[in-house]
């Protein structure tokens, strides 16, 4: 532009109506005196805020990032949760990573970075840093979709989220498979396997057990399913007692006779 070509400084300034994000200078000379640098931000900012306004007017606020797009999202960890987000050897963050396809950095004082590229894969990388950071109590009845990290002769060992794992019980897995005897519970599950599982009991230690989703779902539907008809559960059984004790406090009906007199016809009375 003209700044260029007949000018001594190109400068550029972006920002907010607060605070300056970018700026950029080109000077064809050894130097500028500040005086001339201040009074360039000063008109820059008038600028700048006029150009906000108009903007303002045509867009009141931001468009929604398409779910699709590349993006990088910050967080704040406390900087004593970074080891354990790290992980032995970097075993949890490069699991993060595999798992969710993002790519996280880690700065010393805590912000972390993680590049995705689209938005579901950022979002499952902020859980899991989370669920790490700032960990959450998992509850009796909550759903997970876990992962089989251990297979056991007793059962198998469910990761629910980093950190947290459950047992899935030989006797709950055979009920995955008709009720069959299992010999071997590598013969029917894997270490990596996917599997809905929901929180049966939590003990005094924290131990979770577990109960395949499948199972919670079949059983119930087979429970429905052998229901009689007209059966409306718990309320309908307390109300017939009601009903019945309402029933025999009513006083009881009388009997009606209906007596049926014949008259005399037309012929009896012309022969009498």
């Amino acid at each position: 532009g003209a700044e260029d070509a007949m000018g001594d400084m190109d400068f550029k300034v972006a920002g907010t109506k607060d605070v300056i994000t970018a700026l950029q200078l080109d000077t064809k000379l050894d130097g500028i005196p500040a005086s001339v640098l201040a009074a360039a931000l000063k008109q820059a900012k008038g600028a700048r805020l006029a150009i906000l306004d108009v903007m303002q007017e045509a867009i009141d606020s931001p468009a929604e990032m398409n779910p699709t797009a590349p993006r990088i999202i910050t967080i704040k960890v406390p900087v004593d949760k970074i080891g354990e987000v790290i992980g032995p050897k970097g075993k949890m963050i490069n699991q993060i990573q595999d798992d969710t396809g993002a790519e996280i950095t880690i700065e010393d004082d805590g912000t972390i970075y993680i590049g995705a590229t689209d938005g579901p894969s950022a979002e499952a990388a902020r859980t899991a840093i989370n669920a790490i950071a700032n960990p959450h109590m998992p509850e009796v009845g909550e759903r997970y979709l876990g992962t089989v990290v251990k297979i056991a002769a007793f059962g198998a060992f469910i990761s629910l989220m980093p950190g947290k794992d459950g047992l899935l019980h030989v006797s709950q897995i055979r009920k995955l498979h008709g009720g069959k005897r299992i010999e071997n519970v590598e013969d029917v599950m894997s270490v990596g396997e996917k599997i809905q599982v929901e929180i049966a009991e939590i003990d005094g230690r924290g131990k979770l057990s577990l109960v395949p989703v499948e199972v919670i779902e079949k059983e119930a539907a087979e429970k429905e399913a052998k229901a009689p008809e007209g059966d409306e559960g718990p309320e309908a059984d307390a109300e017939a007692p009601a009903a019945a004790e309402e029933k025999s406090e009513r006083p009881p009906r009388r009997t009606r006779t209906r007596v049926r007199t014949t008259r005399p016809s037309d012929g009896d009375d012309r022969n009498s």
